[in-house]
């Protein structure tokens, strides 16, 4: 049975929920949900697992802040014995538009600090990444207080089907391939 490993990056601690910065949490959280399991919390963060038409998806919300998540998805990695190119980071994204979702194959780590300390650990920038775009409505110099600022009223009405979205191509990434889902959610 093929085996992937889904790391939805975001901040642990009450302070940090519901923050634009957690959507990586968040849509892992809404995928347990969907699937009716549960996250447990073990070395390095709480681990969830589901198995989908002869998959396995082992997810992860890293218990380092997201500034040292590459600890935990290397550790995870070694220890699920995972492939870099069955990894899948899901993560925030400033320079989309709100709800926007765009799988990569590789890249640069676009000055998301999560993604820069995965890149420096892994030593490589080829792991695929889903990046959720959670806009740009903030002033220059504000970036820090938008990424960790709440979402508002307005934007969690787009939240919950965008949400859903990408739940769809994280099973789509492990089932039907990277390029397939990129063919179909990217344009969405």
């Amino acid at each position: 049975m093929k085996k992937y490993l889904i790391v939805g990056l975001g901040n642990i601690g009450h302070k940090y929920v519901n923050t634009r910065h957690n959507i990586g949490f968040d849509i892992l959280d809404a995928l347990a949900s969907k699937e009716k399991v549960i996250f447990e919390t073990l070395k390095l963060g709480d681990l969830a697992r589901f198995n989908f038409k002869g998959r396995t998806f082992v997810m992860l919300k890293p218990s380092t802040y997201m500034n040292l998540s590459g600890k935990a998805v290397n550790y995870w990695m070694q220890k699920e014995k995972v492939s870099s190119s069955h990894l899948l980071i899901v993560c925030d994204d400033i320079n989309l538009t709100l709800g926007t979702i765009r799988l990569k194959a590789k890249g640069s780590d676009g000055g998301h600090n999560g993604l820069k300390d995965i890149q420096e650990v892994l030593q490589t920038t080829k792991y695929p990444r889903l990046r959720f775009g959670v806009g740009a409505d903030f002033s220059k110099g504000k970036q820090v207080d938008y990424v960790l600022g709440n979402w508002s009223a307005e934007d969690n009405t787009l939240l919950a089907e965008n949400i859903d979205k990408a739940c769809e191509s994280i099973k789509s990434f492990g089932t039907a391939g990277l390029a397939n889902t990129m063919n179909v959610f990217n344009n969405k």
